[in-house]
């Protein structure tokens, strides 16, 4: 039986009920598509799909979020394939719509992340599952209390050239839940602009936050940062923590 669901694009997508051969394209989908019990669907996954650690040992991996090897994703004839406008490349998902069902989550936000989980989860047969998980979800971020947004930040994800996340991201979200101002949310340029150390000294941030991904910041970065920048808190964070969009969101931690 097919189905006709609504992508985040506002595309009709048409899907054999249930989906029996799922292709997820998406580290953060990946973990959602096995919290909402779909061992046995799942059938292709991104070498950056490290949780759950039994699938990343076992499922078939199709390349990277970026670089996905087409010719693997044919071979296993996916029934529907789970991808991002942000995480994939468009010119590749572009063939693989032509070929296979193909749902496109767009998640800015935690309300855009509450609606793909409500999505993802009708599609694939597990609307009861994803019907808790909203609720607990939804239970864990009332439960954080109240902050009013007096720490300024600026929260690194690429060095050399420094990046950072403007207002039109899922990340910058998550710092306001944080309690803090994002010193870059105002720039129109790039969602993910690219910064000098000069913008960094101007905008004097109480913290710079150095994401573990995607690029691996470590200690040394901070000592690096420390000298140039003594008045700012600097610390490492969790990547997960605040780009991470299905269940993970369950886990999600404030900072002290």
């Amino acid at each position: 039986m097919l189905r006709i669901y609504k992508d985040h694009l506002n595309r009709q997508v048409e899907v054999p009920f249930p989906p029996l051969r799922i292709v997820s394209l998406v580290p953060s989908q990946t973990e959602l598509l096995a919290d909402l019990g779909l061992d046995q669907e799942v059938i292709g996954i991104t070498k950056f799909c490290l949780h759950p650690e039994s699938w990343f040992r076992n499922k078939t991996r199709i390349g990277g979020t970026k670089t996905l090897n087409l010719g693997k994703i044919q071979s296993l004839k996916p029934d529907l394939i789970i991808a991002n406008k942000e995480e994939n490349d468009q010119s590749q998902i572009s063939e693989l719509m032509a070929e296979f069902p193909t749902w496109i989550s767009d998640v800015r936000s935690l309300q855009d992340a509450l609606s793909m989980i409500h999505s993802v989860s009708e599609i694939t047969n597990r609307a009861e599952r994803g019907a808790i998980l909203r609720s607990k979800i939804r239970l864990r971020f009332e439960n954080i209390p109240a902050t009013v947004m007096s720490r300024t930040c600026a929260y690194l994800i690429w060095w050399q050239p420094m990046m950072t996340v403007n207002s039109d991201t899922f990340i910058h979200d998550m710092l306001m839940y944080c309690g803090f101002k994002n010193v870059f949310g105002h720039r129109t340029d790039s969602r993910y602009p690219e910064i000098s150390e000069e913008d960094l000294m101007d905008a004097k941030p109480d913290y710079i936050l150095l994401s573990s991904e995607p690029f691996p910041f470590k200690e040394k970065h901070i000592q690096q940062l420390r000298q140039q920048f003594p008045h700012s808190q600097i610390r490492l964070v969790d990547g997960e923590n605040f780009s991470w969009y299905g269940s993970r969101l369950l886990h999600f931690q404030t900072l002290e």
